[in-house]
């Protein structure tokens, strides 16, 4: 197909204020990977709310691509004055620039702040359009002298066009869990936004009977521990989330961040645009004991339609939750067990969601029955001589990634011996 991109128009804004809201979440619906984090309302809470703004080091440039006036591509972009809330780390290329005397920042992230959600990146129609946006974002860099260009957590789509494009990439490892039988549930979860069409599970004790003997024990040791500390739980989806819930739910994300000595990244003025803004996209599970709330955890959730399920005459749609913030005022052992993964995962059971994305890193999350897939980014540098060895530490760097997950296929939660 010719590509007649002279036709096409990208329009730079400087603020998610001066997006359409319509037409961003228009397109955000037709893409293959959306999630709710790249919702308008949930990008314009970041800056409203003066979590992401130029004050924090995050300064926006909304890129629009337009066909005869229309919206048919766009993304997120900021210009970084630091490396922090990316979950992707490149502080040893910053640490090198500098020692060459070349400045490494201000950088160039397509990504979602604060937010390591595997996900389309670059919205467009079709890859074609993909492709124009892709190229007009790495010029519109190199025309302003700026070192690089990451985008964080691509979908397969953006993967493919920022290859095409010429950009390193790059994998890490994050663990989701399915619910599906495990003996075809395993490919299912090899890669982001795959699904299983095994039948899912019954129950949460159905879920533990697929598990090793050893691992069931262990979690059923762990709820026990919690129960028998006197904690019970309460849970609110959307609309059901009272203020005074969003109150509490602060105290404890706030507390977990001061405990590690930081700040937290989201201000309390963020979470009450998502009250207001996107409430059906939230769950709160609250664990309480002596009649008090003692902690709690936040889950975002989606339902997306699915193009290959309808063609397959299933429902045409998959509900996916993702496992986001959590804190707790009390210390009960195993509470963060049961607040972050079992709770969940016996709710998302209990209503039919097909997969649970456990956030950044964890490897003990294996333990639970999140298991391991990989994630990508893709990196552009404008120095020819270190985007060489950017070039050969990526692949090194990504033979050590695909022996990590050989190394994590060997280490099954689930049971070999079904009479194990």
């Amino acid at each position: 197909m010719k590509n007649e991109s002279n036709d096409y128009v990208i329009r730079v804004l400087n603020s998610p204020a001066e997006v359409d809201c319509t037409d961003w979440n228009g397109l955000l619906k037709l893409q293959p990977e959306p999630t709710p984090f790249m919702r308008h309302e949930y990008l314009q809470a970041l800056h409203t709310s003066g979590s992401a703004t130029p004050q924090t080091g995050w300064t926006p440039r909304f890129f629009i691509l337009e066909l005869a006036d229309t919206m048919v591509g766009a993304c997120a972009l900021y210009l970084k004055a630091h490396s922090y809330g990316e979950y992707v780390f490149d502080q040893a290329w910053a640490n090198a620039y500098q020692q060459h005397g070349i400045r490494y920042y201000p950088k160039a992230v397509i990504a979602v702040p604060f937010t390591p959600v595997p996900g389309t990146r670059l919205m467009a129609r079709n890859a074609i359009e993909r492709e124009v946006l892709t190229k007009g974002v790495i010029e519109w860099c190199q025309a302003r002298g700026l070192s690089s260009l990451h985008v964080l957590f691509c979908g397969s789509d953006d993967i493919r066009s920022c290859s095409k494009a010429g950009m390193l990439l790059r994998h890490t490892v994050q663990f989701h869990w399915q619910n599906a039988a495990p003996a075809l549930a395993a490919s299912g979860a090899a890669q982001p936004g795959g699904e299983s069409s095994a039948p899912a599970y019954a129950d949460f004790e159905g879920f533990l009977a697929t598990l090793s003997q050893e691992k069931r024990k262990k979690i059923r040791q762990e709820r026990r521990k919690v129960a028998d500390a006197g904690v019970t739980f309460r849970w609110a989806l959307g609309a059901s989330i009272s203020d005074q819930d969003w109150d509490f739910f602060y105290q404890c994300y706030e507390r977990t961040y001061l405990e590690h000595s930081n700040a937290p990244y989201l201000s309390r003025d963020f979470f009450q645009a998502m009250a207001n803004t996107m409430p059906e996209n939230w769950l709160l599970f609250v664990a309480q004991r002596a009649g008090r709330p003692i902690a709690a955890s936040l889950i975002a959730t989606i339902t997306k339609k699915t193009a290959t399920l309808e063609q397959n005459g299933e429902s045409g749609s998959v509900a996916i939750a993702y496992g986001r913030y959590w804190g707790a005022l009390e210390r009960v052992d195993c509470l963060h067990f049961e607040t972050c993964y079992y709770q969940p995962l016996a709710w998302c059971i209990a209503h039919g969601y097909q997969r649970f994305e456990g956030g950044a890193q964890g490897e003990h999350k294996m333990a639970r029955a999140l298991l391991p897939i990989k994630t990508s980014s893709a990196h552009w540098l404008t120095h020819p001589a270190f985007a060489e060895a950017v070039g050969r530490f990526l692949e090194r760097e990504g033979q050590g990634i695909d022996q990590y997950l050989d190394d994590l296929g060997q280490r099954s939660p689930f049971r070999i011996d079904p009479g194990n």
